[in-house]
């Protein structure tokens, strides 16, 4: 039986293998392993993006955390870093995000913090399952009845005590500045408008205005070209793109130029070096990270240490260390300064952070580091092992071989979709193409 819980959270297209009853009994199942560390009512706060099964799947989660005696605190559309921040700070045995992140709106997800806003450990998820496992064999955990059973707090108000602590992450205020900003139709659509107006910024959004199926829909950090566009036509000094939850941010650059999560450790390194504010000149970043990302660090001095991908590996680099900085290419960045988890709200404010600091434009910040050619295919599997067949392997090797010391090829198992990914990086994009292409073939042919 494959695990439940993925590399973030348990995810599924929403009421076919992500139902209500399964988020009911997740709700349940998280709420009574809470609830045994605590002599008190376990607390859990809810938060969620914009999908239109959101409403559903929080229903069933309140069902099952009132069902083991538990209070749940709900918090309406939010961002998934909000949830993590909010959880601790209202001292709550655990937050409960219902997103799926950059997914379409038909797929969805449950994650879960500790009440110290940190993503919980692979050791927890694996209890959570094990007592899910035995509410469908055998339920007989207690349950509260009369005066025992707890209230539902709603209070969406919770947005603005966010708010308010991403605008104390900055202390640069963004008077004459002319942003686009792209929501994805997501968590984001009402914070990061608001927080942008109050520090002075000249703002033109799109992506924020969500109907429940036009999340990450030719929108956001996953489909940038758009804000490419709406940065050059408005002559902006800089673009914003979050995904879905808005743990993630993407940057375009004033010439329509990506600042993709590389180019943003990058920016964001070169600042904290020159206040003396980066533990040992290191930033911690996942395999998957550009070759001209090493080489842009090590220009500045820097140093540089690989994850494998994922950001909870990140970050348990981060904690182990004592680093400040680090994330993903994807544009998933933690600030340990900051946060317990990735936020895609307070990445954006240390872009523009930096750009006032350094009284630079986007594109000369871009500039501080070049990016290697890059190719990504992925390929849909039944088996997500199919790349670990000994033909496919050969083939591999094959196509480091040709590429020798000047690119590299990395092929892995999506953490959360059906999906071998399949990447070669080099000086030739033509070269990885082919190589990529021949690699994406035989993996094809192996499973049939």
């Amino acid at each position: 039986m494959s695990r439940l819980f993925g590399t973030d959270g348990v995810r599924g297209r929403a009421n076919a293998e992500l139902t209500p009853e399964l988020a009911y009994k997740l709700g349940r199942a998280a709420t009574i392993y809470f609830g045994k560390e605590s002599k008190n009512t376990p607390t859990v706060l809810i938060g969620r993006d914009t999908r239109v099964s959101g409403e559903m799947l929080e229903s069933a989660l309140i069902a099952g955390i009132c069902s083991a005696g538990g209070r749940a605190i709900v918090a309406g559309i939010i961002p998934t870093p909000a949830v993590a921040y909010l959880a601790k700070k209202l001292e709550t045995k655990a937050g409960i995000v219902i997103s799926a992140s950059h997914n379409p709106f038909y797929d969805n997800g449950i994650k879960f913090f500790g009440g110290d806003g940190y993503k919980l450990p692979d050791a927890v998820e694996d209890e959570i399952e094990a007592i899910v496992q035995k509410i469908e064999k055998n339920d007989d955990f207690p349950r509260p009845t009369d005066n025992k059973l707890c209230h539902v707090e709603y209070r969406h108000n919770l947005v603005e005590d966010y708010v308010k602590f991403v605008l104390n992450t900055t202390n640069q205020r963004l008077d004459g500045m002319k942003i686009v900003l792209d929501c994805a139709n997501g968590a984001a659509y009402e914070a990061m408008p608001e927080i942008l107006q109050k520090l002075g910024a000249e703002v033109i959004t799109f992506g924020t205005m969500p109907n429940g199926v036009n999340i990450n829909d030719n929108c956001g950090s996953t489909h940038i070209e758009n804000l490419q566009r709406e940065v050059i036509k408005n002559h902006a000094d800089i673009g914003i793109a979050h995904d879905g939850d808005a743990d993630r941010c993407l940057c375009v650059d004033e010439e329509g130029r990506i600042i993709d999560g590389d180019h943003i450790l990058v920016i964001c390194a070169t600042d904290m070096i020159k206040a003396d504010n980066l533990p040992n000149n290191t930033v911690v970043t996942t395999v998957m990270a550009n070759i001209g990302f090493r080489q842009a660090i090590q220009n500045l001095g820097g140093k540089f240490e690989i994850t494998k991908v994922g950001d909870r590996y990140v970050l348990e680099n981060m904690l182990k260390n004592g680093y400040k900085l680090g994330g993903e290419q994807s544009g998933h960045i933690i600030f340990t300064d900051f946060s317990t988890t990735g936020d895609g709200l307070i990445t954006a404010l240390q872009v523009l952070t930096a750009m006032r600091r350094s009284n630079k434009k986007a594109s000369e910040l871009n500039a501080l580091m070049t990016t290697y050619p890059q190719v990504l295919l992925n390929v849909k599997v039944r088996n997500k092992s199919a790349y670990e067949n000994e033909v496919v392997q050969k083939v591999i090797k094959a196509a480091e071989d040709e590429l020798g010391d000047s690119g590299r090829i990395l092929v892995r198992a999506s953490g959360t979709e059906p999906l071998i990914r399949v990447m070669a990086e080099g000086p030739n994009q033509e070269q990885l193409e082919t190589l990529c292409r021949r690699i994406v073939n035989i993996i094809d042919i192996v499973q049939g």
